[in-house]
């Protein structure tokens, strides 16, 4: 052989040796410890993984710790953590996939109900769904770990309809899937059917997303005993902060840092910023440059650096070597400078003047046109057709209330629901107003916002919430109230922490005043006004806890040929009327209904409704009723509120209450009766003297006549007529339901 040929053929050969060396030295090949198995069968098996120990001294176990030693079944190279096959390993994501046992339940003799016992390893819950899958089946998945258990689950119930089963979609009918709960170890997974079920085998599972397809031929026979489960794992457990004084045992290597953010024990080892590999054994640089990982204009133009890289330009010429900026011949940088300087400087100057006119003209059209657009047009004929409209109502303009509110700064939110949300604004002249902003731009709100305007416009009255003006110059439309500083009644009765006799004073004023309110509304305004929404968080309180009632989106006006209104029903849940939502007619008795709950919130302090409390007491007004009428209406009351004094008035309270609450709404008093009634007994406990002569006996029996005549349409017992009122409850529940 030709010594030049000699020469090519070692110079090839060295090259390849040092390809070879390249890629075995590469950072993704670097998995295990020195001496110890990277593989079994196809498996990678990276640290801090290991199975066995390691072949070279000092004969070192090949996993960090105990939890992650793994088995290699040399038989059928299967993978093993405990008794679980394991399918793959991923370092970068801290998960392992491991095949685990479907939950089966076909009778009271064949059923199996598998466990895992995880150690520090939780069941990903970004990873994993739990399924359940039969007719009349539901299955549960529990976690026990550092004594404490919960659980979850799904059902699914096909009462026969097979043709509602989807083939191919878990959709709830014949399959049933919920998301896995945070945290989950030490899991036990159990299918079951429902004791009347005639219907085939239930199973359930934990499975990886998108590792298994439901079919309808699944519920004759289940083809799988076992599905992927992915585990999430970290290392040791402590956490960061406490390797920060000793690092001696800590696992992250070379060029890695400890991540902790979303753990409850131990911690993860994530590679640098420009770093790749294995943090447990050690990252290295990621060279930028030949991966193509840059900004830089070329593989040429790019150097690489410890972590990094930096983008250069090559000699004679000038600029970053970005593929942004890029880089040009240092001779034409004054050339293109005054080029571009001088179009600037021309263009500018012959745009900017025409650009204000544009932009004065734009900002003008487009007030114009937010001003028809939030009805304008409607609101200033409607409040036109008013005497002295002009003078109640102001109109704001944007800049004043965006000055007002510090450009609607969210620390003076001082409230939000139903149709906006409110701000404390502060005017020029210092006087503090509430300024409501519509949540959403739509015709709906358009016409609940012009409809409050109308509404509010024409009453005059201490005890509604007086509006000042509104601005109607911006794509949201703003309303702007009288600012009462003292909250809600809801406020006031949740937030209390001392209750005496002194409370019920002021409590019996805030209903007399709030009821005088509404009866002005539905009796003495020029077009009388159904409020629609009455509930303690839309009654104002002053300085002085005068109550004023607020919130007017929902109101509608009743001609005076008209008693009641066929209305989409529309309120707060707890405070509806029965009636109205049976027959989607909205009289003045609807309001009627909504403020004897009111009364009954100012009597017990709870709130309306609550899942909190147990079933039979969910409904404030059905708890209130069954107590009234078996007599024990104390047992309801606001304990340390009632005494010898006020337990009279306390108790004709109570029963004005159960005659607002009245399921026919026929039979329910006037708000005109009511507040009537309101301040005579107020008048009374201003002046004891009156009526002094009737003792509490003859009030207790007033008390048990009224609770009577409740009920008079129904001898039956407690029992049966609180099953009458969960029955409307739960037909309140169900429209709820159907209306998501």
């Amino acid at each position: 052989m030709e010594p030049l040929q000699l020469r090519e053929v070692l110079m090839f050969a060295l090259a390849l040796v040092m390809v070879v060396v390249a890629v075995a030295l590469a950072p993704d090949q670097i998995q295990t410890l020195p001496g110890c198995n990277s593989t079994c069968g196809n498996i990678q098996i990276p640290y801090p993984f290991g199975v066995g120990n390691s072949s070279t001294q000092p004969q070192q176990p090949c996993s960090l710790e105990p939890k992650f030693d793994l088995v290699c079944n040399n038989s059928n190279s299967n993978l093993l953590w405990g008794d679980l096959t394991v399918l793959s390993i991923n370092v970068q994501a801290h998960q392992m996939d491991v095949m685990f046992w479907v939950a089966g339940f076909c009778n009271d003799s064949d059923y199996n109900n598998p466990w895992i016992t995880t150690a520090d390893f939780s069941i990903s819950r970004k990873e994993n769904k739990f399924l359940t899958v039969g007719c009349d089946s539901y299955g549960l998945l529990n976690s026990n770990y550092d004594n404490r258990t919960y659980s979850t689950g799904c059902l699914t119930k096909c009462y026969g309809n097979n043709v509602e089963i989807d083939n191919g979609t878990c959709s709830g009918i014949g399959c049933c899937q919920v998301d896995i709960p945070p945290r989950m170890r030490n899991i036990t997974i159990a299918a079951e059917a429902f004791s009347n079920s005639t219907r085939d085998c239930s199973h359930s599972f934990v499975v990886k997303q998108d590792s298994y397809n439901f079919s309808t031929s699944h519920l004759q026979s289940f083809p799988y005993e076992t599905l992927p489960l992915v585990l999430d794992w970290t290392v040791g457990e402590r956490n960061c902060r406490s390797f920060e004084s000793s690092r001696s045992e800590y696992a992250c290597k070379d060029h890695s840092y400890c991540n902790d953010t979303d753990t409850d024990i131990g911690y993860r080892c994530t590679c640098d910023s420009g770093y790749q590999g294995n943090p447990y054994l050690g990252c290295t640089d990621i060279d930028e440059c030949k991966t193509g990982i840059h900004t830089c204009i070329s593989e040429q133009h790019c150097r690489n650096t410890d972590g990094s890289y930096k983008c250069v330009c090559l000699e004679g010429q000038s600029g970053n070597g970005t593929k942004g900026e890029g880089c040009y011949h240092k001779n034409a940088v004054t050339k293109v400078v005054i080029g571009i300087a001088s179009a600037i400087v021309t263009l500018f100057v012959a745009t900017t003047s025409l650009y204000l006119i544009y932009q004065k003209k734009k900002l003008s059209k487009l007030r114009e046109k937010y001003f028809k657009q939030n009805g304008g047009s409607i609101l200033l004929q409607q409040l036109s057709t008013r005497e002295n409209s002009s003078q109640m109502t102001q109109i704001f303009t944007e800049e004043q209330l965006k000055k007002a509110t510090n450009n609607f700064d969210e620390s003076l939110i001082i409230g939000s629901g139903g149709f906006g949300t409110v701000f404390k604004g502060f005017l020029e002249n210092n006087k503090i107003v509430a300024i409501k902003k519509s949540k959403i731009v739509d015709e709906s709100q358009k016409e609940q916002f012009i409809n409050e305007v109308i509404v509010l416009s024409q009453i005059n009255h201490r005890n509604v919430v007086k509006l000042l003006g509104c601005c109607l110059e911006r794509e949201v439309p703003l309303l702007v109230y009288e600012f009462v500083e003292n909250g809600t009644v809801f406020d006031f009765l949740h937030t209390q922490k001392k209750v005496d006799s002194e409370t019920w004073k002021i409590r019996l004023r805030i209903a007399a005043e709030a009821a005088g309110a509404l009866s002005y509304l539905h009796s003495s305004a020029s077009m009388p006004i159904i409020h629609r929404d009455v509930k303690t968080a839309n009654i104002l309180l002053d300085n002085s806890y005068t109550a004023k009632v607020s919130d007017f989106g929902a109101s509608r006006l009743v001609p005076l040929d008209q008693t009641e209104i066929a209305t989409m029903v529309q309120g707060t849940f707890g405070y509806l009327d029965p009636e109205y939502m049976r027959t989607s007619q909205l009289t003045e008795k609807s309001d009627v209904y909504s403020f004897g709950v009111v009364l009954v919130e100012l009597l017990t302090g709870e709130k309306a409704h609550s899942f909190c409390r147990p079933e039979e007491k969910r409904s404030l007004s059905n708890h209130f009723l069954s107590c009234l009428k078996e007599d024990h209406v104390f047992d309801v009351l606001q304990v340390g509120m009632v005494n010898k004094e006020n337990e009279k008035e306390i108790i004709e309270v109570a029963i004005l209450a159960a005659r607002c609450l009245r399921l026919n709404g026929e039979e329910r008093p006037s708000m005109k009766e009511v507040a009537s009634e309101l301040d005579a007994i107020r008048q009374k406990e201003m002046h004891p003297w009156i009526n002094r002569d009737q003792n509490v006996e003859e009030t207790q029996h007033l008390l048990h006549e009224s609770s009577s005549s409740i009920y008079e349409r129904d001898e039956d017992s407690c029992s049966h007529q609180n099953t009458g009122y969960d029955s409307i409850r739960d037909r309140i529940l169900f429209a709820l339901d159907n209306g998501r």
